[in-house]
């Protein structure tokens, strides 16, 4: 399947791989990477331990095999929007201002503490040069991406492919909610109720869904966001222990149950 990569001078390291010419779906995965570049390691205070350790608890791993296989097993294979760096450097799914209400645990679109509220980089640290470099960069391919599949196929489905841990995390503000195999995000604009229908029928064997709970809402670029009915979005959180070991560890055979039901989720929005 082609790639393409942004150039040198937009260094955000991020890929739009083509899937088929008349699939309106983007697999979205912003969290996979374990990856930080030099320059912006010097600026995080966690030690090479620590550091380690935070990304076992911070990264979606293996998300982004999840929607390589799904992509594989579709008959119309989606494209694949992939961070290629660690979202320790920036969280390109944050808002980049002061609406953000992750702001409130040092977590916006660039974190300033860890998932245990530990200090992450020097007080006061001015997050805009990293938005600059990093965040804009990102934010505007994948409105170009929407942009396409729009052009396309007249509609653009985002689905973001997530996971997060079995037991709740020190910065999570809304824990005290249910956690199911599957939480479906959703948002009220972007997500009709034939796709969270889809959804709900794709994941049905593992044990049950569960809607914004623990964590809510969809990724739409800000461009179109609560403003063209032609985007639709769904968040997929899968939880860790279905998969994987953890924090951090090897995935195991639920990989490929999963791969599979989103598959058969891409290809209900195709068809």
């Amino acid at each position: 399947m082609a790639s393409r990569t942004w150039p040198d001078d937009t260094p955000a390291s991020f890929q739009l791989l083509s899937g088929a010419a008349d699939s309106p779906v983007i697999l979205h995965v912003p969290h996979s990477s374990r990856v930080i570049p030099e320059s912006v390691r010097d600026g995080i205070v966690l030690d090479d331990r620590a550091l380690e350790l935070e990304l076992d608890h911070i990264t979606d791993s293996h998300t982004a095999e999840i929607a390589a296989a799904a992509a594989e097993a579709a008959t119309a294979a989606p494209w694949r929007f992939v961070n290629g760096l660690s979202r320790l450097v920036i969280d390109p799914e944050r808002f980049p201002d002061d609406r953000e209400e992750m702001l409130a645990v040092g977590m916006g679109a660039v974190y300033t503490h860890s998932t245990h509220r530990e200090l992450l980089r020097p007080p006061g640290v001015d997050p805009r040069p990293l938005i600059e470099r990093y965040f804009r960069p990102y934010a505007e391919a994948m409105t170009a991406a929407v942009g396409e599949r729009l052009a396309a196929t007249g509609r653009a489905v985002v689905i973001d492919v997530h996971s997060y841990p079995t037991e709740p995390l020190p910065y999570e503000l809304h824990s005290e909610g249910p956690r199911p195999p599957v939480c479906l995000g959703t948002d009220g604009f972007h997500t009709p109720a034939e796709l969270l229908a889809h959804a709900e029928m794709a994941f049905a064997g593992f044990g049950g869904t569960g809607i914004n709970s623990p964590f809510a809402g969809t990724y739409v670029p800000l461009k179109y966001y609560g403003k063209d009915p032609r985007v639709s979005a769904l968040m997929i959180e899968i939880r860790r222990d279905t998969y994987m070991s953890e924090p951090g560890g090897a995935a195991g055979l639920g990989l490929t149950a999963l791969a599979n039901a989103v598959a058969h989720l891409v290809q209900a929005l195709t068809d």
